[in-house]
């Protein structure tokens, strides 16, 4: 991260908590039932306040950090970079194409969400002007990845990014503070450090990676000079990143690319590049499938990239939603086989539900007024079987779309 943190946790207490007392006390912890209330007050009487309160607030945020990190009960976290780390599948995903051996920048590296994905390639130095943030990076890497701390191939650098020079560097990745007014922001020219140090970063240095927020809008050079990708996991688009030099795949294209994660620590990995908003051909009536792209597909402007890929047609200028007649097994598409379709009349549909014993139904609203819940209980749901409700503009009018998942081969 680009400015120190705003926090009152001193360094000894950080440096206190990812050592063996407070490792053991978390460990500790984890095991106990009863309150957090009550806990904190026999803690007192062996620890100072502030260190009571740093550990119960540990073991908050190892709860809250589960759905990003498996190892998460292993790992140590600061409030201030929980958010913005990157989890463990889209870390490793980015570090592969990061060259193996080499030595690597992570520049503001903060808890060490991309880091522990780097470090696992080969020599990396990482850099943040956040001592607790290196401290917790660190002990990250430690835990995680080189139990025998002699091993241990990774350098802590407490420096500002607009100072650190990548010149000695085979290639580089840094992650801007998106907070740094307080607000989380989109604006590329308010991140921190901003787009005049990843400028001069490149120069010293070619291969670059710039993570970024998925919304963000990058510079006409960037975008002919580098391989823009959105990366989504389990269908929510994490980011996007401004891949350069020796790193860009396909320079001057975009890439969307969406991992499934699996209870076994794998992933199934879907991608599509090419050319941004190039059109659909546009249908009038639905095929016998209906195809939801990724939200990195959407994001990346690649929806018409991806129908011509696989030959399949649009249901309305308008919606991201794709059709065909065949089954089509891409991690980059949700697939759906439709078994009824009518007009949007809620009546109707209540009857046709009823009629089926639908009792569980996935809604999915895109481009028309409606939330899913609200539908849900107009619909007056009882039954045994389930269904998939799509709810878009198809041709002229405002569709309802029942169908049944296709599940994917790969099982994902």
């Amino acid at each position: 991260m680009y400015r120190a943190l705003n926090t009152s946790i001193s360094p000894d207490d950080i440096r206190w908590l990812v050592g063996p007392e407070g490792s053991g006390l978390l460990a500790d912890l984890s095991r106990q039932a009863g309150s957090l209330a009550a806990l904190a007050e026999r803690l007192k009487r062996r620890f100072s306040p502030e260190r009571v309160h740093l550990a119960l607030a540990q073991i908050e945020l190892r709860r809250r950090a589960a759905g990003k990190f498996p190892d998460a009960q292993r790992m140590f976290f600061l409030p201030e970079t929980i958010q913005q780390a990157t989890d463990f599948y889209v870390a490793r995903y980015k570090a592969g194409r990061f060259p193996a051996g080499e030595p690597l920048a992570e520049i503001c590296c903060g808890i060490g969400g991309d880091l522990l994905g780097l470090a696992a390639r080969g020599p990396v130095t990482a850099v943040d002007l956040s001592a607790a943030a290196l401290v917790v990076a660190e002990a990250n890497v430690r835990s995680l990845l080189l139990p025998e701390k002699n091993a241990l191939d990774c350098r802590f650098c407490a420096e500002d990014a607009r100072r650190f020079r990548v010149d000695r560097f085979t290639a580089w990745h840094i992650d801007p503070d998106r907070r740094a007014g307080g607000r989380r922001t989109t604006r590329l020219e308010n991140y921190q450090p901003g787009p005049e140090t990843i400028d001069r970063l490149l120069l010293e240095c070619p291969n670059g990676a710039i993570k970024l927020a998925p919304a963000t809008e990058t510079p006409e050079r960037w975008q002919r000079e580098a391989e823009l990708e959105w990366i989504a996991r389990d269908r929510e688009c994490r980011q996007q990143v401004a891949w350069f030099g020796d790193l860009a795949g396909k320079p001057g294209l975009r890439r969307a690319t969406t991992l499934r994660s699996r209870p076994d620590r794998s992933v199934i990995v879907g991608t599509v590049a090419g050319e941004a908003h190039l059109r659909s051909p546009v249908v009038d009536r639905l095929g016998r499938y209906v195809f939801d792209p990724d939200s990195a597909v959407i994001a990346a402007g690649l929806t018409g990239q991806l129908a011509r890929q696989h030959a399949l047609a649009a249901i309305h200028p308008a919606a991201s939603y794709l059709t065909g007649d065949d089954p089509i097994d891409d991690a980059c598409l949700q697939c759906f086989e439709v078994t009824d379709e009518l007009p949007f009349d809620r009546k109707r549909l209540r009857a046709l539900v009823r009629r089926r014993g639908i009792g569980r139904l996935e809604i999915k609203v895109r481009g028309v007024e409606g939330h899913p819940d609200q539908i849900r209980r107009e619909l007056h749901l009882q039954g045994s079987d389930e269904a998939v409700l799509l709810v878009a503009r198809a041709g002229r009018r405002v569709m309802a779309i029942l169908a049944r998942r296709i599940k994917p081969r790969a099982g994902a």
